[in-house]
C-alpha cells in the first residue's frame, strides 16, 4: 500500500472515542511489509488536543493529496482506495514508458464492435 504514497499524515486527539479508523490505518502503515514496500514514505502522526475530528491525509507519489474523515471512513476502505489508485498509477506509467498516450481514448464506434474470439449476443 505504501509503495504508491510519498506521505501519510494521521491526526487525532487520543481522548476522542472516534479514533478507531486512524489507529487501524496507522497500524497498517507501521506493518513491516508496508514499510518494506516503500521505506521513503513519510508516516507522520499529529496528536491533537482540540476537538478537530480524526483525519487521515495521504499524498500519492504523483503529488495528488487525498484527505479522509477518520470518523466516517474505515481503514480498509482507505486502503482499498489507495490500492485501486495505485494500480491506475502503475498502468499510466506503463503506457507512458511505452510511448503511448495517456489516458487511452477508445473511439465510441470501437466500443460497440464485435471482438474476435467472442460470441456475438443473440437478439432477444
Amino acid at each position: 500500500m505504501l509503495k504508491f504514497l510519498s506521505k501519510v499524515k494521521i491526526e487525532f486527539n487520543a481522548l476522542d472515542p472516534r479514533i478507531a479508523s486512524c489507529m487501524e490505518f496507522l497500524a497498517q502503515c507501521n506493518a513491516r511489509k508496508a514499510k518494506e514496500s516503500n521505506p521513503a514514505c513519510q508516516v507522520v502522526v499529529k496528536r491533537r488536543t482540540d476537538d478537530h475530528p480524526p483525519q487521515i491525509a495521504v499524498t500519492f507519489v504523483n503529488g495528488v493529496e487525498e484527505v479522509f474523515d477518520g470518523t466516517t471512513t474505515t481503514a480498509q476502505s482507505i486502503r482499498s482506495m489507495i490500492l485501486e489508485k495505485g494500480q491506475n498509477l502503475e498502468t499510466e506509467q506503463m503506457f507512458r514508458e511505452a510511448g503511448e498516450a495517456w489516458p487511452v481514448i477508445i473511439p465510441e464506434e470501437e466500443l460497440h464492435q464485435h471482438a474476435p474470439g467472442t460470441k456475438p449476443r443473440k437478439a432477444e
